[in-house]
């Protein structure tokens, strides 16, 4: 999703743009959006097994041999890399061809692919600060992000709420949060407010709505706008920070404990800090506290207005268009294809 939020601002700046990604979600929404996508076959490298890490490198310098023959095909004057590992062949084969290399870190932490392409790259751009990594290679962005709906009124008519009810999100990552699904529906039985959760398709059969009011859904279509409707959000702490920011949404975060390199728990801490949300860890969540904190700040609306203040204040709803920029500047001239990848991205004059 980020990667499209910056092909969106490359398009719209007159680039041509294509993906190159693997089998994952990007299967789906890259062409569902309207860019083409060459697939590569990439795997991530596994830690401790060392027969499976060998299987996973010979895949992978495979795909650096397609990607190197798709580049030269596609004579791209840039290359972007969203992070991840399918970045890492195509960030790779740039470097090898002499084609300008952008990379952006989501996350609150350079990944593996990051770290391996960041020496090779004209510009880095981080979601935050990086301890040990400045300017003038380093610039922090933001997370890319779709445009947010720009009427609050309709997001909450969409969803059926109400001008003098609160509305309280729930939401963990594309599978959803077992410990965040089973809090919320325990600890919202007997609350009053609404509340829109979004379980994820793997836990959704073992749960059930308790009362009217609480609806429940494996996938939420449209959770940008769900998020700028309610008042109140419970969800880990990913890059869908950057969204409830955006929109300033006050948040009751639950970092995910086995994030890469503890990055939720930074993010979460980045939130915290600022004044914009509440943090939980994950192994003190229980139905009883999660109630009491959300009841306690819904009751409580100078804190709340405080709150979405702040995380206005964090905002960067701009990150997208200014890692165009970077991609765009560092394309070079004359006829051809620039390519943004982790996801491609390709550039015409």
């Amino acid at each position: 999703m980020p990667a499209l939020a910056v092909a969106r601002q490359l398009e719209a700046s007159g680039a041509a743009v294509e993906f190159a990604g693997g089998d994952r979600v990007e299967r789906r929404l890259v062409p569902a959006a309207g860019y083409p996508l060459h697939r590569l076959r990439v795997r991530p490298l596994p830690r401790g097994d060392k027969a499976a890490l060998a299987r996973a490198a010979l895949v992978d310098l495979a795909a650096l041999g397609a990607a190197l023959r798709l580049l030269a095909r596609r004579r791209p004057q840039a290359v972007y890399g969203g992070g991840g590992y399918v970045a890492a062949p195509v960030g790779l084969a740039a470097a090898l061809l002499r084609i300008p290399l952008v990379i952006a870190e989501i996350d609150a932490n350079l990944g593996l692919a990051n770290r391996v392409l960041a020496p090779f790259a004209r510009r880095v751009c981080v979601a935050l600060p990086l301890p040990d990594h400045g300017p003038p290679k380093f610039v922090v962005t933001g997370r890319p992000i779709p445009p947010l709906p720009p009427d609050r009124a309709a997001a909450r008519a969409r969803f059926g709420v109400a001008s003098d009810e609160q509305l309280v999100l729930v939401f963990g990552g594309s599978q959803g949060a077992r410990s965040i699904n089973r809090a919320a529906v325990e600890a919202f039985a007997g609350s009053r407010f609404r509340v829109l959760h979004a379980a994820g398709e793997r836990d959704l059969p073992e749960l059930r709505a308790p009362r009217d009011g609480y609806e429940l859904v494996g996938y939420l279509d449209g959770l940008i706008e769900a998020i700028v409707a309610c008042d109140l959000a419970v969800a880990r702490s990913g890059g869908s920070i950057w969204e409830l920011a955006a929109a300033g949404r006050p948040a009751v975060l639950v970092p995910y404990p086995h994030a890469s390199a503890d990055h939720q728990r930074i993010n979460a801490e980045y939130m915290r800090r600022a004044g914009a949300a509440i943090v939980i860890a994950d192994e003190q969540l229980s139905a009883e506290r999660l109630r009491s904190e959300v009841h306690g700040l819904l009751a409580d609306r100078r804190r709340l207005e405080s709150m979405e203040r702040a995380a206005l204040g964090l905002a960067r709803p701009h990150a997208a268009a200014v890692i165009a920029s970077e991609v765009l500047a560092a394309a070079t001239g004359g006829a051809g294809t620039a390519v943004a990848s982790g996801q491609l991205a390709q550039l015409e004059p």
